[in-house]
């Protein structure tokens, strides 16, 4: 071969070498690159009750040991927490406090994922079930069912005809802003055991044809976020089979989340630090991260 065309063939070979080279560097930066993260939600995806509390905004109650901290802590991805105690789906876009922006102002369109916890105050479900049911329990001594004989389908109620049109609207408001991040909508871990349990009456002061009435309350909520993932595309994870013996009722180190008395939370009828550790572990498992 003349010298010439063999110079051409070596500046040729070398220039693709680099440029295979700067392919692989640049793909391997981008690999590496942290995932832009948003956490939105409610008191669950706050960890409200769960040490140390975040200074930068105490009206929210927001811990820095929360299951997104978590996430973003063994991914390294870059957080930015906006969740809130007592946050209902209008405040993905509407201010929750003043000086508080709508919690989807906080994504874009460079957002990676997105996880959420939200539904469970719209109407009030939460608080009002759980107070009517532990009232009614104390009364009753603990027999029957007499907050289910009070209040029939009233919960169950408001989530069809309001709670479950409201996490559609809310999770296409995080569409609209991110439309290539990842969407995670969480499930709300088991409160109460599937049946009554005696010993945890004065945890839990519901009676006992009452414990399988609010946990049928809380399945049809997790089902109302499930069927809202399913309709706007987002990625349900379903904590119906994780947090089976985990419930508020079990002993601590074992439970996920603290029951109404007795419990080490600042906060009751929430996830402690473990529940939301293990919040963080099944979700990044469902989504393949970490």
């Amino acid at each position: 071969m003349p010298t010439s065309a063999l110079r051409h063939v070596m500046t040729a070979t070398l220039a693709a070498a680099g440029a295979l080279a700067l392919g692989v560097s640049q793909a391997a930066a981008q690999t590496a690159a942290p995932l832009d993260y948003v956490a939105l939600g409610d008191s669950y995806s706050a960890g409200s009750g769960v040490l140390p509390v975040d200074p930068t905004n105490l009206l929210c109650l927001r811990s820095t040991a929360n299951y997104p901290h978590v996430i973003a802590s063994r991914t390294g991805a870059h957080l930015k927490d906006v969740t809130c105690g007592a946050a209902e789906t209008k405040h993905f876009t509407q201010s929750q406090y003043p000086g508080t922006a709508p919690q989807v102002d906080a994504v874009n369109a460079d957002t990676d994922l997105v996880t959420l916890t939200i539904g469970g105050n719209d109407n009030g479900t939460f608080i009002n079930a759980l107070t009517a049911c532990a009232s009614a329990g104390l009364l009753s001594g603990g027999k029957g069912s007499p907050c289910k004989d009070k209040n029939g389908t009233h919960f169950d109620d408001q989530i069809e005809a309001n709670t479950y049109p409201a996490l559609v609207a809310a999770l296409r408001s995080v569409r609209a802003k991110a439309p290539s991040a990842r969407v995670a909508a969480l499930g709300y871990p088991w409160i109460t055991p599937a049946t009554a349990d005696p010993s945890c009456f004065l945890k839990l002061p519901v009676a006992s044809g009452d414990v399988p009435y609010l946990r049928g309350i809380q399945t049809h909520l997790n089902a109302a976020v499930a069927r809202a993932a399913a309709e706007t595309g987002v990625t349900y994870v379903d904590f119906s089979q994780v947090s089976e013996g985990h419930d508020a009722c079990k002993a601590s180190g074992s439970r996920w989340i603290e029951p109404l008395a007795f419990g080490t939370n600042i906060v009751p009828v929430h996830p402690n630090a473990l529940g939301e550790r293990r919040m963080a572990e099944h979700t990044m498992s469902v989504l393949g991260i970490g």
